[in-house]
């Protein structure tokens, strides 16, 4: 058995390799590589994925598990070992479905999709993309139909990046939270307008990027292992356990948009540096799901980097950085500025208490989507009377609408959203659960110590990687299923303060 163990990890390597190798020029591809570059990039990308969906799906590996699952059946309940051979049967059991011709195809088209898109983007030309659109759409609903007998068309593209979700489960916690949302935002937005002009002078991009390496230095991003770049739309990416590297982008007039994206992706990249290292280049390595490595983003970007305490340490380092820009604004105003309550168009600046509407309505528009009750031509139009109806607002043009998120430009139309919404829900259950162990969270915080959550993190969370799916995760951290509770009360407690709510 230990034989066929490492035949299997060796061949699960080689894949991985492949994989990694995609992601370097996929994140070369969003950051540095020329526009005339895409062509060929496509084709890079296409060789790539369909020479590791051949190897990872190779007769065999299905041997080789055939002879280790009444093995792994034997060892014990944590055995890493035993969880390796139920993930890899997990993954292997679906990727036998999927057809190489797709695989070729899909990351051919997705390469000229994502170039097409920020050419778009900015000359507000959804017409560009229009075709593109609808192949993404023909793909997901191919995707979709090598798994025949689901319940919606959604699930299979959910169950990827969200293991054990369904678009009915999605949809019934989607619902209940509004139902919490819709009056705490009209409660909030109902008020005068919080004055958040000290965002919006001219902040140099170089020093404001300075800032934002220096706080995650502080979190516990491994400059060793990552870096940081910019590019169009905010990522983070993973060619191994010791190269994560994160994204960011960068307004002069407009202070929170690079330093949030920053302490974002640095919640993603910690997550993926903290991943056991026995796990390395196995489908182990890497976080469980989307919602759960968006709770880890969502943590360090909103629960700490948007919190008083944090800022009681950082805000006198951030005047002294731009002691023009800030001259007279004092910790509360400048709190209150980074915490304003609005309906935007824009999901990456939304704050937390309207963030989540983005959300459903991108969810809601993916499976009209996919269901065929909404055709792509009409989806900028559905899109603005969305925002209407949800948000009170509509976006003058298409960059801000339809054309702001990279995801079904750079994937597919299915289980691209979801996950940000479960994150924020997880977020305040993990968070709570690190306080029911270490109360002194909140002071050291706002002493600029993070050492104490970064490290319940890691072991609680982090060094499990894929180990468990996610509602197994979040049983065996906060002892109970996913809820959204603790979330509202977090909302309910920070904001009702913030604007005096009964």
């Amino acid at each position: 058995m230990e034989a066929k163990l490492n035949e299997l990890k060796n061949r699960l390597s080689e894949v991985a390799d492949l994989n990694a190798a995609g992601a370097v020029l996929g994140w070369d591809q969003a950051t540095y590589m020329p526009a005339g570059g895409a062509e060929a990039r496509g084709r890079q990308l296409a060789t790539l994925g369909s020479l590791s969906q051949a190897k990872f799906t190779d007769a065999e590996v299905g041997r080789l598990l055939d002879a280790l699952e009444p093995w792994a059946a034997q060892q014990a309940p944590d055995s890493d070992d035993a969880a390796l051979i139920r993930k890899t049967r997990k993954d292997y059991d679906k990727q036998v479905k999927v057809s190489a011709d797709w695989v070729a195809r899909a990351n051919l088209h997705i390469a000229k999709s994502y170039q097409a898109w920020t050419e778009a983007r900015p000359a507000n030309d959804f017409k560009s993309v229009e075709d593109h659109l609808k192949t993404t759409l023909d793909l997901s609903r191919e995707y979709a139909n090598f798994f025949p007998g689901y319940d919606h068309i959604a699930d299979p593209l959910i169950d990827g990046p969200d293991p054990g979700m369904q678009a009915s489960s999605i949809r019934s916690v989607f619902s209940e939270l509004r139902e919490q949302l819709v009056p705490l935002v009209q409660a909030i937005t109902s008020q005068a307008e919080t004055d958040d002009s000290a965002l919006r002078h001219s902040y140099p991009e170089k020093e404001q990027l300075d800032f934002g390496l220096a706080v995650i230095k502080d979190f516990g991003f491994d400059f060793n292992r990552g870096r940081q770049d910019m590019t169009h739309h905010p990522f983070c990416t993973t060619f191994s356990i010791s190269d994560v590297r994160i994204t960011t982008r960068a307004q002069e007039n407009y202070l929170a948009d690079a330093l949030f994206s920053t302490l974002h992706e640095a919640g993603h990249a910690m997550y993926e540096q903290g991943v056991n290292p026995a796990y390395e280049a196995t489908p182990l390595a890497g976080g469980t799901s989307s919602g759960v490595h968006e709770s880890q983003s969502r943590t360090w970007e909103n629960i700490v980097g948007r919190s008083r305490g944090f800022w009681q340490h950082y805000y006198p380092k951030l005047q002294a950085m731009f002691p023009g820009q800030l001259k007279g604004v004092n910790l509360d105003t400048f709190y209150r500025a980074i915490n304003k309550v609005e309906r935007s168009l824009i999901r990456t600046d939304a704050d937390e208490v309207t963030y989540n509407l983005h959300v459903m309505l991108r969810f809601d528009l993916e499976l009209q989507l996919l269901e065929g009750t909404l055709e792509i031509k009409d989806l900028p139009a559905a899109w603005h009377a969305r925002y209407k109806s949800d948000l009170g607002i509509q976006a003058p043009s298409d960059v801000d609408g339809v054309l702001q998120d990279v995801h079904w430009y750079a994937g597919f139309i299915g289980g691209s959203f979801q996950g940000y919404t479960l994150g924020n829900i997880m977020s305040a259950l993990f968070y709570d659960a690190a306080l029911q162990a270490h109360p002194s969270i909140p002071q050291e915080v706002a002493s600029g110590q993070f050492g104490t959550l970064h490290t319940w993190l890691r072991e609680n969370i982090y060094d499990y990687g894929s180990k468990y799916e996610p509602n197994e995760l979040i049983e065996r951290v906060t002892g109970g299923p996913l809820r959204i509770e603790p979330y509202i009360k977090y909302l309910r407690d920070k904001y009702g303060k913030l604007y005096t709510l009964s």
